[in-house]
């Protein structure tokens, strides 16, 4: 099937936005990346910040189905790590996102809100999860404990990219999820029963 021109604009973009960064990709270099003319590209995306509107909702509507987690689900150690496992990996396709996140919203200042909001939902799916287990027994927290464990969580999830990217800043393409996922399950086992946080650890490692 023929892929439309505004697909291969968005793919070719978001592929150079994660491989040298946002700010250094031109409208003309991503008309050179896929062969077409710079009045091609215009007629599809008036500027470069409709291009990144259009691919940040795009990760907008993934991360919003996946963090929806219903408030009386009942969540099994498991599924909350193939829970991460997924959160990473989206995280890691819209990478440039974070990595320069800063710089990113005050220059795109209509996403500031959006961002925002995205935040509080990843911070709330933690809370969800993390009452689950508590209600199963897994779990043993209190209320206060339970609020810096899913600010640290949304921390870790927002800043992974960046910290993990300074161990090679000559390749922003050799992100790991995986060292994500083993840093969040690690955040979690101090709280867990003690055999399920053996089993926490043993499922992080094999993300490690």
């Amino acid at each position: 099937m023929k892929i439309k021109t505004r697909d291969r604009i968005l793919d070719a973009s978001l592929a150079l936005f994660n491989s040298i960064g946002e700010p250094n990709v031109t409208t003309l270099l991503i008309s050179d990346e896929i062969d077409i003319s710079p009045g091609n590209l215009y007629y599809h995306f008036k500027s470069k910040g409709d291009i990144v509107g259009e691919i940040f909702e795009r990760y907008e509507v993934e991360l919003l189905e996946l963090v929806s987690v219903p408030e009386d689900a009942e969540i099994s150690l498991e599924q909350q790590s193939f829970f991460l496992h997924m959160l990473f990996e989206a995280i890691v396709r819209y990478r440039f996102l974070y990595q320069d996140l800063v710089n990113i919203l005050s220059r795109h200042d209509r996403l500031q809100s959006r961002f925002r909001k995205l935040l509080r939902k990843k911070e709330q799916a933690f809370r969800t999860i993390c009452n689950s287990l508590r209600r199963q027994g897994i779990m043993t927290i209190t209320d206060s404990e339970l609020d810096a464990l899913c600010q640290q969580l949304s921390l870790t999830s927002c800043y992974w990219v960046s910290y993990d990217s300074l161990s090679h800043l000559d390749n922003r393409d050799s992100v790991d999820p995986g060292r994500g996922v083993f840093q969040m399950m690690h955040l979690m086992a101090p709280y867990l029963r003690e055999e399920e946080r053996q089993q926490a650890e043993a499922m992080g490692m094999d993300y490690f």
